[in-house]
């Protein structure tokens, strides 16, 4: 097949060894392929070139370990390693500036090293979420200053990533993977090698614009509707109305080819896809004279959460007698999401900050995130135990419900009398809220 050798494992070079790029590079070589990471960053490089992964992601470790100790996986900052790769994916990252456009320094930088180094009969596939149109109005004419031709030289897609942080390798291994090339050859090749690659259905679309609007189309649903289920939870709050109960029986109406499918209401939304992703939208479209207006609303609805999340711990320690300014709300939790360490654009940020405000001392306990980097983000060391974080705690708040609180027991903990327990993301059946209100706890959720 064209832009893509005959045999069974091509060489792959994935440039861009962040999250996305690492989760992709393990899988590979974990599949016998032989797989090169490319990065400027030389810790990075340095750290995978001996087997260690700083991303939390479960297995993700044991993949990198095994693939570099058995020659599968190396890494480097030379560019010109990718002369030996038949695909080359470009994973780097893709901020937006705060009006939602492209910040696109790193995309440009990749593109132009690469293309000081592009072969003939190369496929390459970026990765980085973008606005529609930018394979080929950005990454094309930049390759293409080798004097080879899209098309026509050397293969081009877009294939969106799209598995989430806690369940990377997992999804990778079962979601299917949206293709869309410069033309019908770098389609058919791209398509070729994740079949191959990681033994995934791949769905072909029309062009790489169609493509790139695909990730957009994914992460702008989720994000508007988790703005459903926070607004709703909101709504059910005045009316002693459980919202779970709510989405529970909302969820089972048949709807085009599945139900209605409300997602659940949180403190807010974070990590580095959400949080962008809906204004990449807005900007672009506005770029071509179309005004939306769904996307900003969900990003204003999702961002008010950890607002809204302080005022309920003040408001339940006021109508407790409690003077929020002579309290303490420990925090379990500071990621953006259950079982993660990352800190990237947590909405838990704002609950601090908003608390602080209140006057509220804060303390938090968080084993999987990176002591040093919270302290530097959020300005709060995280404590070395549970038991210190909540010592004498008017409120414990569960902001990111990991594993290693499930097992909490709440009747030893060492917490002030008519503690609050705060839900933000545990979800705690009814059940546990009762066995939580005899223990002499204070429950409250969102929209609970």
């Amino acid at each position: 097949m064209r832009f893509l050798p005959d045999r069974q494992d091509p060489k792959v070079a994935i440039v861009g060894l962040g999250y996305v790029g690492s989760c992709i590079a393990a899988l590979l070589a974990d599949r016998g392929w032989d797989v090169t990471g490319v990065d400027i960053n030389a810790d990075l490089v340095d750290e995978l070139a001996g087997g260690h992964c700083r991303y939390q992601e479960k297995g993700l470790a044991e993949l990198i370990a095994g693939a570099v100790a058995g020659g599968r996986l190396t890494a480097t900052t030379d560019y010109s390693a990718v002369r030996a790769a038949d695909v080359v994916l470009i994973a780097v990252s893709t901020p937006v500036h705060p009006d939602g456009s492209l910040f696109d320094d790193h995309l440009r930088a990749a593109c132009a090293r690469l293309g000081s180094h592009l072969r003939e009969g190369q496929l390459v596939v970026v990765k980085s979420t973008v606005p529609p149109g930018t394979t080929r109005e950005l990454v094309r004419p930049l390759l293409e200053r080798s004097g080879l031709r899209a098309g026509e030289h050397f293969g081009l897609a877009f294939s969106p990533e799209r598995f989430a942080e806690g369940t990377a390798l997992r999804e990778l291994r079962a979601l299917p993977i949206t293709v869309g090339g410069v033309n019908e050859d770098s389609t058919l090749a791209a398509s070729a090698f994740w079949r191959g690659g990681l033994g995934v259905d791949v769905i072909p679309v029309a062009s790489p614009e169609t493509a790139e609007i695909v990730k957009l189309a994914d992460n702008w649903w989720i994000d508007l509707n988790i703005a459903l289920a926070n607004e709703l939870a909101k709504f059910c709050a005045p009316f002693d109305v459980d919202v779970l109960d709510v989405i529970a029986a909302a969820n089972t109406v048949p709807k085009g080819t599945g139900n209605v499918n409300i997602l659940l209401p949180s403190i807010g939304v974070g990590g580095s896809c959400l949080v962008k992703d809906p204004w990449m939208v807005w900007h672009t479209a506005r770029t071509r004279g179309v005004e939306i207006r769904t996307a900003p609303l969900g990003r204003e609805v999702n961002a008010a959460m950890p607002e809204y999340t302080t005022q309920l711990v003040v408001d339940e320690l006021l109508r407790l007698g409690k003077d929020p300014a002579d309290c303490t709300v420990a925090i379990l939790g500071l990621a953006f999401k259950n079982d993660t360490g990352d800190l990237r654009a947590t909405p838990v940020e704002g609950v601090v900050t908003a608390l602080r405000k209140a006057g509220v001392q804060v303390r938090a306990f968080d084993p999987l995130v990176d002591p040093v980097q919270a302290e530097e983000q959020l300005e709060l060391r995280p404590a070395g135990t549970l038991e210190e974080a909540v010592r004498g705690a008017d409120c414990v708040a569960v902001l990111a419900m990991h594993r290693a609180f499930r097992d909490i027991d709440f009747a030893a903990l060492p917490v002030a009398p008519s503690c609050l327990l705060l839900d933000g993301r545990a979800y705690y059946p009814k059940e546990k809220i009762a066995e939580l209100r005899r223990l002499g706890y204070v429950y409250r959720g969102i929209g609970r």
